[in-house]
């Protein structure tokens, strides 16, 4: 393990004009992160100079068997938090090959609303919040309570402090660096009414950046 652990922190940053992307996006459900990653060469910091790229789209629920191919259009960059160096992961929406949005492609309308001049003239700001519970993988139970059991009420839980109030915070201030690393507009972070429930904001960020960022906030959550 400690082997992989070394390639894992690997720094590649001396491989001249060689990056990561990691192309995130949206699957077929409308709430599942899918993301695959190539190989680029240069450096980019407008997501309109990416190459477009593909995937099987019947394998996630988003084209038919007999016409597979959907088309991923970079929409924003961030730093990487995972690799780190130049390396970079991309938001995408996904495309039919006649360029047409797929039906999950709920950002392609919302980019005609925030891109309109009177829109864009007025700069509209918006703090988001995400709440989430963090589960056991095995037991899908939320961490920290007596398993098939509950906690005490509510109560010492919000904004708490200290064992018997908090669980997870080790997991979250990871989270809430690596959105800070990655260029993220995260306001903040705190623990929720009921034990292992927490929550992060987003903003003030302008019109459509408050999406993007939510989105690449919550695929590097369940990467963490």
């Amino acid at each position: 393990m400690s082997i992989v652990t070394d390639f894992v922190n690997l720094n590649i940053s001396n491989i001249p004009d060689k990056i990561i992307a990691e192309y995130i996006w949206i699957g077929g459900s409308g709430l599942d992160i899918r993301s695959k990653a190539r190989t680029l060469s240069g450096t980019f910091d407008n997501p309109q100079k990416l190459p477009k790229w593909n995937y099987d789209g019947s394998s996630t629920g988003q084209a038919h068997g007999n016409d597979t191919e959907v088309i991923l259009y970079p929409q924003a960059i961030f730093k990487d938090p995972f690799r780190r160096g130049n390396n970079i992961l991309v938001l995408c929406d996904a495309y039919k090959p006649t360029g047409d949005p797929v039906y999950t492609n709920k950002r392609y309308d919302a980019a005609k609303i925030f891109n309109h001049p009177d829109v864009v003239a007025q700069l509209p700001w918006f703090g988001l919040e995400q709440e989430y519970t963090l589960m056991e993988k095995d037991t899908k139970w939320p961490l920290g309570w007596p398993q098939g059991g509950f906690p005490r009420p509510q109560g010492p839980y919000y904004c708490g402090v200290g064992a018997e109030k908090v669980v997870g915070r080790d997991i979250v201030d990871a989270h809430y660096k690596a959105c800070l690393y990655a260029g993220i507009n995260i306001g903040g972070v705190n623990a929720e009414v009921m034990p292992d429930q927490w929550e992060f904001q987003i903003g003030p960020s302008i019109g459509i950046a408050a999406a993007d960022e939510l989105w690449v906030a919550r695929y590097i959550l369940e990467v963490v």
